[in-house]
């Protein structure tokens, strides 16, 4: 199965990193919540794409979690060790 994901909202920047939430509809009619953290440019570019198994009453509330779930992961990607 191919899923295509869609940037509907505004991508957040952080330092590097543009983080952007990809809600995903799903046939019970709730929202799969999904954040693309990429970096970089042309051939250096990486992308990130986690996909969480909650589900979400709407689009937005989907969107709201998976933006918070890729900050928090730029967040400790970045903090020194």
């Amino acid at each position: 199965m191919i899923h295509t994901i869609t940037f509907e909202n505004s991508p957040v920047t952080v330092g590097k990193y543009r983080i952007a939430a990809c809600p995903r509809a799903l046939p019970t009619g709730r929202f799969a919540a999904q954040v693309s953290v990429a970096s970089g440019r042309g051939s250096a570019s990486t992308d990130r794409v986690m996909c969480f198994t909650n589900d979400f009453a709407t689009r937005d509330a989907a969107a709201s979690f998976a933006l918070a779930q890729g900050l928090d992961w730029v967040r400790a990607t970045t903090q020194p060790h």
